[in-house]
């Protein structure tokens, strides 16, 4: 009868580990992966998510859009073509286990606005006047630093599986803007005088879009969750 007592629990305490652990990953849910696609700021693309536990998230993605925009320094209004082109990743934290997500991650940048403008009639380039056969077409591009810092609140909405949907808003620390190559293709596009002022004038478009170092980050997501 000992013998067989000792077995007994032997047995259980063998089984008992197993069985525990059994039910903790029963009440734990299986990492997630989701695709999606995005659309906002920073344009539009696929999404890639792995969950792999309540509380934190993997996401990558890609997003691509043109637009334009128009824009003046002294008299001369500018016409900016916004070619959005970055990708990169970010890790989402669930604090509460729910939708509510804290997102940080770093993008590689390749954001660009390419200037263009024709006058018709007299401007001013940097501080002097010109006509506009002096002048002809002015161009330039503007660029960013390739990495940019993202923070982002959001909310995503769903189950663990099926169709998901979310939001999230913040921040992209993208740098100084900055126009390095304006030129003139006009009949004093080479002349030494004007290339002084378009200097100037390049250093004051350069001080107009100083403002743009933090871009801003909306994004809504339609995905679904395997």
């Amino acid at each position: 009868m000992t013998l067989t007592r000792i077995a007994a629990g032997a047995a259980l305490a063998v089984a008992c580990p197993g069985l525990a652990q059994a039910e903790d990953k029963a009440d734990r849910p299986a990492p997630r992966i989701e695709a999606a696609l995005t659309l906002g700021s920073l344009g539009a693309g696929p999404e890639f998510t792995f969950r792999p536990s309540p509380v934190i998230g993997l996401r990558a993605s890609a997003t691509f859009l043109g637009v334009n925009h128009t824009f003046g320094v002294n008299d001369i209004d500018y016409r900016g073509q916004l070619r959005l082109g970055s990708y990169g990743g970010t890790v989402d934290l669930y604090p509460f286990r729910n939708g509510l997500r804290l997102s940080a991650g770093l993008r590689v940048n390749r954001n660009k606005v390419r200037l263009s403008a024709t006058p018709n009639g007299p401007v001013t380039v940097g501080q002097l006047s010109f006509t506009p056969a002096q002048i002809g077409t002015l161009t330039g591009t503007v660029t960013v630093p390739d990495l940019a810092p993202v923070l982002t609140v959001g909310y995503r909405t769903g189950k663990a599986r099926g169709v998901t949907f979310a939001i999230d808003g913040g921040v992209m620390l993208q740098g100084t803007p900055r126009m390095a190559d304006l030129a003139a293709n006009g009949t004093l596009a080479s002349d030494p005088a004007f290339q002084a002022q378009l200097a100037d004038e390049q250093t004051q478009v350069n001080a107009r879009i100083d403002q743009y170092k933090v871009y801003p980050v909306l994004q809504l997501s339609l995905g679904y969750g395997f």
